[in-house]
């Protein structure tokens, strides 16, 4: 298949979305593959002299992504940006869906200012997960203010909420914070959509695992809580976050 598309350097932005926790991969930087990767995997194909960097950190909240990764992707001289921030701001008591999306507003800004294409996300609906449920409210405000920012600066949005594949539990990593190979492929499928790019990824390629029995659900429940739910509300008690001590994972253009 011959693809047609205008960008040939791809620059991600976020945190552990974009760097693609839940979805392993031994042989990709990091040792996480992701939708970006999967993405820019596409872009890449018939496409002469595409690069490609993800400056990404899990656990980053939506300055941190401004402070740290905006300026070194405009040294890439990028014409392509995914940017998804926002998100570890918005489950945190307290906040303000209004006040984050304003820091986006402006972030978008500079972007766009660069002459890049920009692709922002809305944040999926979380009504049926576990824990994150409860901020359902706030990332759909969260989402009006995005996508009104789409409009002001001309961007794209790639939109989670209206995917409402996500909904299947195959779609979540087993700590049901990240989306799993599925979700992040998923997600791949949605953006390329987004970006008008044609693609030969199928959908629930690579097959899924077929879904646990209502006893087996119940078990994993509780394994669950002590692996993954545990440790987190630790580590925001100790504000802590997971992306501590972690790199980018491709911090410069690979060809």
């Amino acid at each position: 298949m011959t693809l047609q598309h205008p960008w040939s350097r791809y620059v991600a932005l976020g945190d552990s979305f974009t760097e693609g926790i839940g979805d392993p991969e031994p042989l990709s930087p990091g040792g996480f593959r992701g939708w970006a990767d999967r993405v820019a995997e596409v872009l890449n194909t018939n496409t002469d002299d595409f690069a490609y960097a993800n400056l990404a950190i899990r656990g980053r909240l939506l300055q941190q992504v401004i402070d740290d990764q905006i300026e070194p992707a405009l040294a890439l001289r990028p014409d392509l940006i995914t940017i998804s921030a926002g998100g570890n701001d918005i489950i945190r008591p307290g906040t303000d869906p209004d006040e984050i999306a304003g820091r986006l507003d402006s972030a978008v800004g500079r972007l766009r200012a660069a002459g890049a294409t920009v692709v922002v996300f809305t944040g999926p609906d979380i009504g049926m997960t576990p824990v994150l449920g409860r901020s359902r409210g706030k990332v759909a405000i969260y989402n009006e203010n995005l996508r009104a920012l789409a409009l002001r600066h001309d961007a794209i949005v790639a939109d989670m909420w209206a995917l409402r594949e996500l909904r299947d539990p195959r779609m979540w990593a087993p700590d049901r914070l990240h989306f799993s190979a599925i979700g992040h492929h998923t997600v791949a499928r949605m953006v390329l959509e987004a970006l008008a790019v044609e693609n030969d990824l199928a959908p629930y390629k690579p097959e899924p695992v077929p879904p646990s029995s209502w006893q087996h659900a119940r078990v994993e429940d509780m394994g669950w809580a002590r692996e993954y739910l545990v440790p987190w509300v630790l580590r925001r008690i100790r504000h802590q976050s997971s992306g501590d001590n972690i790199l980018p994972k491709r911090p410069s253009f690979l060809k």
